[in-house]
């Protein structure tokens, strides 16, 4: 499903409008007349989708970000996902007020990149990788990675942010990422790594303790990152079956 089967983010348009649209075999922008819906629904639907063709063009995300409902940024995904940037932190605890970041991975564009503390994790690096991605993709980001980032680096992230965390709940997916993940069958290299356990290999590393442990831990948090395109993919797919496929004529 893309952008352009969608009109939800037009005023005045709620899914049950929408719906009787598909089903009326308005399945794409360009299918839309204005006087299938009332005259000032219409109007607002045209002049929705007159803006949206020229922000998709420019590769406006944050534009999609503004309009769609909470949970429909899933949606944009189809356009967007060549520059999606799918992130993952570990901490060493979970106060940003007491705690520090130790690594942050990015996976985008088929490439992951891991900063790490004291080497080249930096508010500068984050707000580039932020600023060259079309939306943030992370799985209970919104309430912890995001808020923990912009407190620790002083950061403003604006860029439109898929938490999967409710979108999985939309597709009767709960509990937390690895949980997920084996309900969905997505395996690890590691699968004795946790959180907590990740707090420990970067305090055994920042001791001088282990040499290993950094490696141990930044596999972890790029398995984290790398994991949530699949699963992505997966729940992208299976909403589109859901919300969309249905009220197709």
């Amino acid at each position: 499903m893309k952008l352009q089967n969608s009109f939800i983010a037009a005023s005045g348009v709620g899914e049950k409008t929408e719906r009787k649209l598909w089903q009326q075999g308005v399945t794409h922008w360009d299918d839309f007349e204005e006087d299938l819906l009332g005259p000032k629904t219409g109007r607002n639907v045209r002049e929705f989708i007159d803006s949206a063709w020229d922000r998709l063009d420019a590769g406006d995300a944050d534009f999609f970000g503004e309009n769609l409902p909470s949970g429909s940024l899933w949606r944009a995904y189809g356009n967007f996902a060549e520059d999606a940037c799918f992130f993952d932190i570990e901490t060493t605890g979970l106060d940003s007020a007491r705690h520090d970041v130790t690594t942050v991975s990015l996976h985008r564009g088929g490439d992951t990149r891991t900063y790490v503390q004291g080497k080249d994790l930096t508010a500068e690096v984050l707000r580039e990788e932020f600023a060259e991605s079309s939306m943030l993709v992370s799985f209970n980001g919104k309430r912890f990675d995001q808020p923990f980032l912009e407190d620790s680096f002083d950061l403003d992230v604006t860029t439109p942010h898929l938490d999967l965390m409710y979108t999985c709940k939309q597709m009767g997916l709960s509990g937390g990422l690895k949980n997920v993940e084996r309900e969905i069958g997505i395996e690890r290299d590691d699968e004795d790594v946790d959180g907590r356990e990740a707090v420990r290999l970067w305090h055994r590393y920042d001791r001088n303790e282990d040499d290993a442990a950094l490696d141990r831990l930044v596999t972890y948090n790029r398995e984290d990152a790398e994991n949530l395109r699949t699963l992505l993919d997966h729940v992208h797919e299976g909403l589109r079956a859901d919300v969309f496929e249905p009220h197709l004529p």
